[in-house]
C-alpha cells in the first residue's frame, strides 16, 4: 500500500516498514474537547477510520492511538468563563464527541490518551531532553534548544526555512527564552489554573511535548503512522519530531507523516475560534452517520473539501443508491453477475493512497450493474454480499431510514420486481397502481438507466 508521506512529500511503501510483529503502530492527533467538536473534526476521524478498516480487513493488524488534548489554554479559559472545572467541561465533550463517533460507525482507537493521565511520563521525558542539552529551565519554564535539532531537520516537514521562522518570531514578555525560535516544554503555574509539582515547581506540559509523550508511552519509539488535519504540520509535529528524535536518538520518529486537508464553510477554514463552523450534532441530525462519512469518502483526503447542504443531500442520496442496490431481492436463477472486477479495482485504488473517490466509483458502478442485472432477472446475490462488504470496508452501515422500513424491504422489493414485470408486459396502468400504492405508503420508486431503484420519503 502506497501512502503520501508530507517529510518526504512522496509516496511511501507501508508494508515493508512494519514492525517485526506485524502490527501498524498508528497516532492520530485527538481533539482539544473546550468546546463541541465540528465536522471538520468528523472529516478526520473518520479518514483514519477509514484507513485502519482498510488495513484490518486485508488482514494486517492496526495499533490505533488518539489522544485528547484536555489541559489547554482554550480549555480553561473557557472552563473559567463558564464557572465549571476543567476537568468536567473536557470530560462532558469528550463523552458528547464519543457519542458522535458511534453515530458515524468509527471504530474506537484502542488507547485514548489524555495529557493529565501522562504528566509524569512528560516530566521525565522534558529530563531526558534536558540531560541531552536539548532543553534548558529558565524561571520556572522550560524550553526546547531548536537551533541544536539542527535548520535543515527542523524545517523539513513544513519546507520552511529557519530563517523565515525567526523573522517571524516573536517573544512574549513573559517568556525567558535563550532563542527567538525556541518552544515552551513546560509553563510556569499562573493563578487560576491547574498545575503539577515538577523539578522546575509547579506548572503544566507545554502543548507539543504531549503528543510525544503519550505517541512513546503508547506505542513505542518508533511508529508506522503519524496522522492528523494538515494544519499541525507547523509548528506541532514539526516540534514532535525534533522533541521525539533528540530523546530517542531513533529517527525516523513516524515512518509516514499522513496529513488530511481542512474541510472549509463557505470558502473559509472551518474554525472554533472564529466561530465558523457546523457542529458534528447538527450534521447527524440533518443528514445522518451515512451521510456524512459519504461526503468526507467522496473527496480525497488530501484535497479541500466544502460542506454545503447540496452536497450533504448529494451524499445522502449516493448513500440511497448504495443501500437499494445492496438489499435488493433479485432472482435464484438467471445469469450470475461476477463481482470480481469490481473488488480488484477497488483494493487497487485504496492502495493508492487511500483513494476513496476511485473506490467508491467502483461501488456505484457495481450497483448499476445490480440493478440493470436484477431488472433481466439475473443473479446478483454474490454481487450483493460484496457490495456490502465493501461498503463496510468504507464504513458505511447502510442502515435503512427506520426498523420498520428495513423490516418491510423485502416486501417491497417484491412489488419493484411486480411493477418491473408488468411494465415489460406493457400492462402500464397496473405498473402505475403499485407505483403510486408504494407511494402513498411512503415508498417513492424511480426508473433511470441504471435500473429501477425505491427509498422511503
Amino acid at each position: 500500500m502506497q501512502l503520501h508521506d508530507t517529510l518526504s512529500n512522496t509516496r511511501s511503501e507501508l508494508l515493508p516498514a512494519l514492525a517485526e510483529d506485524g502490527v501498524v503502530r498508528m497516532y492520530v492527533c485527538g481533539v482539544t474537547p473546550y468546546s463541541e467538536s465540528h465536522v471538520g473534526h468528523a472529516l478526520h476521524a473518520i479518514v483514519f477510520d477509514v484507513l485502519r478498516r482498510y488495513l484490518d480487513w486485508r488482514g494486517i493488524p492496526v495499533r490505533h492511538v488518539q489522544n485528547f488534548t484536555d489541559i489547554d489554554d482554550k480549555l480553561i479559559d473557557r472552563a473559567n468563563r463558564l464557572g465549571v472545572p476543567m476537568a468536567e467541561l473536557a470530560a462532558q465533550n469528550i463523552e458528547d464527541y464519543f457519542r458522535q463517533l458511534r453515530a458515524m460507525n468509527v471504530q474506537p482507537a484502542h488507547v485514548y490518551p489524555r495529557v493529565t493521565e501522562v504528566v509524569p511520563q512528560i516530566i521525565e521525558f522534558i529530563q531526558g531532553l534536558i540531560s541531552k542539552d536539548f532543553a534548558y529551565e529558565s524561571g520556572g519554564d522550560v524550553y526546547y534548544r531548536v537551533r541544536k535539532f539542527g535548520a535543515a531537520a527542523y524545517g523539513a516537514l513544513s519546507r520552511r526555512d529557519i530563517d523565515d521562522l525567526l523573522s517571524g518570531a516573536r517573544i512574549d514578555p513573559t517568556e525567558l527564552k535563550s532563542d527567538p525560535l525556541d518552544f515552551a516544554l513546560w509553563k510556569t503555574a499562573k493563578p487560576g489554573e491547574p498545575s503539577w509539582e515538577s523539578p522546575w515547581g509547579h506548572g503544566r506540559p507545554g502543548w507539543h511535548i504531549e503528543c510525544s509523550a503519550m505517541a512513546l508511552h503508547a506505542l513505542g519509539e518508533q511508529i508506522d503512522i503519524h496522522g492528523g488535519g494538515a494544519d499541525l504540520i507547523f509548528p506541532h509535529h514539526t516540534n514532535e519530531i525534533a522533541q521525539t528524535e533528540a530523546y530517542t536518538e531513533k529517527p525516523p520518529f513516524a515512518r509516514i507523516w499522513m496529513h488530511n486537508a481542512l474541510l472549509q464553510l463557505s470558502g473559509d477554514k472551518m474554525s472554533k475560534s472564529v466561530g465558523n463552523l457546523v457542529t458534528i450534532a447538527e450534521a447527524l441530525e440533518s443528514f445522518g452517520g451515512d451521510a456524512l462519512r459519504m461526503f468526507v469518502i467522496t473527496s480525497h483526503y488530501r484535497s479541500p473539501s466544502s460542506y454545503t447542504d447540496e452536497a450533504m443531500d448529494a451524499a445522502k442520496a449516493g448513500v440511497e443508491r448504495l443501500r437499494n442496490a445492496a438489499f435488493r431481492t433479485g432472482a435464484a436463477g438467471g445469469e450470475v453477475l461476477d463481482p470480481g472486477a469490481t473488488r480488484s479495482t477497488f483494493i487497487e485504488a485504496m492502495e493508492d493512497d487511500l483513494n476513496t473517490p476511485r473506490a467508491l466509483a467502483a461501488l456505484f458502478d457495481l450497483t448499476r450493474d445490480i440493478n440493470r442485472a436484477t431488472d433481466a432477472g439475473g443473479n446478483t446475490a454474490d454481487a450483493r454480499a460484496t457490495l456490502r462488504e465493501l461498503c463496510d470496508v468504507l464504513g458505511l452501515s447502510l442502515q435503512a431510514t427506520s426498523s420498520s422500513t428495513q423490516q418491510a424491504a423485502p416486501f417491497i422489493d417484491l412489488l419493484v420486481t411486480l411493477r418491473t414485470e408488468l411494465r415489460a408486459a406493457k400492462q402500464w396502468q397496473l405498473a402505475d397502481h403499485v407505483r403510486d400504492g408504494l407511494l402513498e405508503l411512503g415508498v417513492e420508486v424511480k426508473d433511470g438507466p441504471e435500473g429501477t431503484v425505491w427509498q422511503a420519503k
